[in-house]
């Protein structure tokens, strides 16, 4: 097995180099805030930091997994695709995309697992450093992708199909692409619909969560056309570039609201509720004893 990722770090390298040295010459800008296609030295080294210590997690975790997939694949799975037949390869690809968009929009609306993924979401910058700013929980990944082996797909090429996603998915992270040719912009992700995706403008959140195409957010009502530059980063943001803590912050969030909760429905919602869930009132106020009393009238 070779990784596609592993053939395409020297071109990541390079784009990046290019698109960092190219803001540096145009940073002079009257802007508020940073000027589009922005980096800032120690957000881009934190990017950089997690990318390169997810690398090594995900080898280890695709690892166990391997031997995981390959037992499907020889004694589970119903049949077995042809690895040399093209259309094992067009199943597996689209299959993997369309894997990934459903657990994406969970990612983005169940807590635990965007607890995974916020770090991703975390740079206030929107460019290619921020494409390899990596979550390095993998393990709802690892279960999606399981159910390819058990239809048949051969495990190298689930691994492989998943590399190619992610590989496509670099090339989007940027400001310095805009509208492309409409035809590609309706059927595929590209840097406008994917600057949506990381925007934390209330009209930009929870919309876009296509890898690769972006007709299953057409087709399932997640779609948001790119109207307005977006704001990045989360909606409460997390001022440090602490890797460590850009990707832990958010499971010490839940752990704390568990902690103080009193009722185990309000433990549940901290934990499987969407972002930003929090509990109602378990005492309705009377409205009726809180209601002015209206003035007597005098004789």
């Amino acid at each position: 097995m070779h990784d596609p990722v592993a053939f395409a770090v020297p071109f990541f390298i390079l784009l990046l180099a290019i698109e960092w040295a190219a803001a540096r010459k145009l940073a002079h800008t009257e802007e508020e805030r940073a000027p589009a296609g922005a980096y800032s030295r120690r957000d881009a080294w934190a990017s950089i930091w997690m990318g390169v210590a997810s690398v090594g997690i995900n080898a280890v975790v695709n690892g166990i997994a391997l031997i995981g997939y390959a037992a499907l694949f020889v004694y589970v799975a119903p049949w077995q695709l042809p690895a040399t037949a093209w259309y094992t390869w067009v199943i597996a690809i689209v299959g993997v995309d369309f894997l990934y968009y459903w657990y994406h929009r969970m990612a983005h609306r169940v807590r635990i697992v965007w607890a995974t993924h916020q770090a991703h979401h975390s740079s206030q910058y929107f460019n290619f450093a921020t494409a390899v700013r990596q979550k390095w929980n993998i393990s709802g990944d690892v279960f999606l992708r399981a159910l390819l082996p058990l239809f048949g797909v051969p495990p190298w090429i689930v691994f492989a199909s998943f590399s190619i996603n992610l590989v496509y998915q670099f090339w989007i992270h940027t400001e310095r692409i805009g509208r492309m040719w409409r035809p590609f912009e309706f059927v595929f992700n590209t840097p406008s619909h994917h600057r949506v995706h990381h925007g934390m403008d209330q009209q930009y959140l929870d919309k876009n969560y296509g890898g690769i195409f972006i007709v299953w957010d057409r087709m399932f009502r997640s779609f948001a056309l790119e109207t307005s530059r977006p704001h990045y980063g989360l909606t409460k943001q997390v001022d440090t570039y602490n890797i460590w803590t850009l990707q832990t912050h958010e499971y010490v969030a839940i752990a704390r609201d568990v902690r103080r909760a009193r009722r185990w429905r309000d433990r549940f919602g901290f934990v499987f509720g969407p972002p930003g869930w929090g509990p109602r009132d378990a005492v309705q106020p009377d409205v009726a004893s809180v209601a002015p009393m209206p003035a007597s009238s005098t004789p």
